[in-house]
């Protein structure tokens, strides 16, 4: 079951996240808007929409080892996704060093860093707690920005 984190969800979270070696800093602000995936009371996934002004950035999103290629991480980004749309966000910005070809199938593509939003590059993971590495990815959203 897809649902809003609760606060009791937030070491679980943090532990998968440890895990799978993605970052954990900024969780703590951001959890409020996070999104689990709870298999029986144990939380399976996560993931999180970071809203930045009229952009959102997604992050965190994890799967646990023993639960990947079940539709978990699909479910998670769309219910992230949903919530973006809801929100009339414009665009939703993402960083990765592994999962470029997951979000393609989302319609993200390839974004240049220096080129996104002022407040989305404010964010702990564009600052530095994802590497220089990273893929940055863009998913158009809304009319009243033109698609790059």
């Amino acid at each position: 079951m897809i649902r809003i984190a609760q606060p009791d969800d937030r070491a679980e979270v943090q532990a998968l996240l440890e895990v799978a070696g993605l970052p954990t800093e900024g969780v703590d602000e951001h959890f409020h808007s996070f999104f689990v995936a709870d298999e029986g009371g144990h939380i399976v996934g996560a993931a999180g929409i970071e809203v930045r002004g009229r952009h959102a950035l997604l992050r965190s999103v994890v799967v646990a080892d023993d639960a990947r290629g079940t539709g978990i991480g699909s479910a998670l980004t769309r219910r992230a996704l949903h919530e973006a749309i809801a929100l009339d966000l414009r665009g939703v910005y993402l960083l990765t060093t592994t999962a470029e070809a997951f979000f393609r199938r989302f319609g993200f593509e390839r974004a240049v860093r220096e080129e996104t939003p002022v407040l989305v590059q404010q964010s702990v993971e564009f600052r530095g707690a994802c590497p220089e590495s990273a893929i940055a990815m863009r998913l158009h959203l809304g009319a009243g920005e033109p698609a790059s």
